[in-house]
């Protein structure tokens, strides 16, 4: 009889396991709120207009041929009745039977009461964020380029990012870096009128890595004219300015909300076992009860080797989603699996990165992310595609601010009024 398996989350682990599954012929049903999965770890790129924002989406039902997609999100679990329930985007309900679940939710972004955070900061975990992050930034230049007023230009070059963890540091670094390439082309702009805050509450940025090359990786950032506040938070935003918990006011009109990741807060209210950090607690086999297995950001997996938890990256997610693979299968065996490290952009030739305990820095870094990332895109053209643009023209494409993105409606709204008013 074949198994029925339910996916819930469509990201890195969840995509990996339903595959293959699929390849072991069983049934499965993929839940995911979207139809498509984002590669994030190239965001940064996709933000700086060295990746495509098309290259760093894969659709599900492509890449799971045999599959069943459903968009939308689980809402109840029974797991004596082995019956998922999940809401789709017209608000109805689905009740879907399986055989064993996988839940492989992910994280979300971590927030904090931040008077303003909502209404007046930009997130970056989706490509949508990403695209709007880069043209954003590209149309303040545009703004600083024509203003007369002194207070609206340094307002429009001045860019805080809350949060010195891989995504912030990398968004940052990647964005200056393409500032610093097209910047020229403003008449009367140099990269002395920009301002690049980046702010972080703990003691350094990139506290996953070790302290040298968080070290050098300040070093590189303060030369190219950075100001790095460490033990600092935001305390509130407003409309063009950020207020800093030391008191400090940045006249802004960009702020960038990095500041780590949570567990999907949805696991809690399922009724699965969940740690003090919100992710599903398993045994090293992975599983979470009878018939619930649990992979990815969303899991708190036994970490065999260094004695704590695994650590929510897509390193770990993808190993996990094989092992969980052979788990349902075949013989249950304990997930364990020694980090090899990680690797971080600073930009075009700059990088860092901690290979099997060996720190390295520089091109060299750089050259490890882009093969390291170009290699685990989970889709064969893809790759290609990313690769023959890094391979072809490094420095990526021209880029440009594309303010309609922000509100698509505008033109027409625009045209109609303009219609609407009397001649003369």
């Amino acid at each position: 009889m074949t198994k029925r398996v339910v996916v819930v989350g469509g990201g890195y682990a969840g995509l990996t396991a339903a595959r293959r599954l699929l390849r072991r012929g069983c049934d499965v049903t993929v839940v995911n709120p979207h139809g498509y999965m984002t590669y994030q770890p190239l965001l940064p790129e996709t933000a700086a207009g060295t990746v495509q924002a098309a290259h760093v989406v894969v659709p599900l039902r492509s890449a799971l041929p045999g599959a069943r997609v459903l968009t939308g999100s689980l809402v109840s679990l029974d797991t004596e009745s082995r019956v998922a329930t999940c809401s789709t985007p017209d608000g109805t309900t689905q009740g879907l039977a399986y055989d064993e679940l996988v839940l492989a939710l992910g994280s979300v972004t971590r927030t904090f009461p931040v008077p303003g955070l909502s209404e007046h900061a930009v997130g970056f975990r989706t490509v949508e964020e990403a695209l709007h992050l880069g043209s954003r930034i590209l149309s303040r230049l545009e703004l600083a380029a024509s203003t007369t007023g002194s207070e609206a230009r340094e307002r429009a070059l001045t860019f805080v990012f809350v949060g010195g963890g891989y995504a912030g540091v990398e968004a940052l670094a990647e964005l200056e870096d393409m500032v610093r390439r097209v910047i020229f082309r403003y008449q009367g702009l140099s990269m002395a009128d920009t301002r690049w805050v980046l702010v972080e509450a703990a003691p350094r940025i990139l506290g996953q890595l070790p302290e040298r090359l968080a070290t050098y990786t300040t070093a590189n950032l303060q030369d190219r004219g950075v100001e790095i506040r460490t033990g600092i938070s935001v305390a509130s935003l407003a409309e063009g300015r950020a207020v800093l918990s030391d008191g400090t006011v940045i006249a802004t009109d960009t702020v960038v909300w990095t500041a780590g990741v949570v567990a999907n807060p949805l696991l809690r209210a399922l009724g699965v076992p969940c740690d003090a950090a919100g992710r599903v607690i398993t045994d090293e086999n992975l599983r979470v009860c009878d018939g619930v297995w649990a992979i990815g950001d969303c899991a708190a997996v036994p970490d065999l080797v260094t004695g704590g938890l695994c650590a929510p990256t897509a390193q770990h997610a993808v190993r996990q989603a094989v092992r969980l693979t052979g788990n349902l299968t075949g013989r249950v065996r304990p997930y364990r699996h020694k980090d090899a490290g990680a690797v971080a952009s600073l930009g075009l030739r700059k990088g860092v990165a901690e290979l099997y305990g060996i720190p390295v820095r520089g091109r060299l870094a750089w050259l490890v992310h882009r093969l390291y990332h170009g290699s685990r895109l989970p889709c064969s053209r893809r790759r290609l595609l990313v690769n023959l643009v890094w391979l072809l023209g490094s420095r990526g494409h021209d880029p440009v601010a594309v303010t309609a993105l922000e509100s698509p409606r505008s033109p027409l709204r625009d045209a109609v009024e303009a219609s609407a008013r009397p001649a003369g």
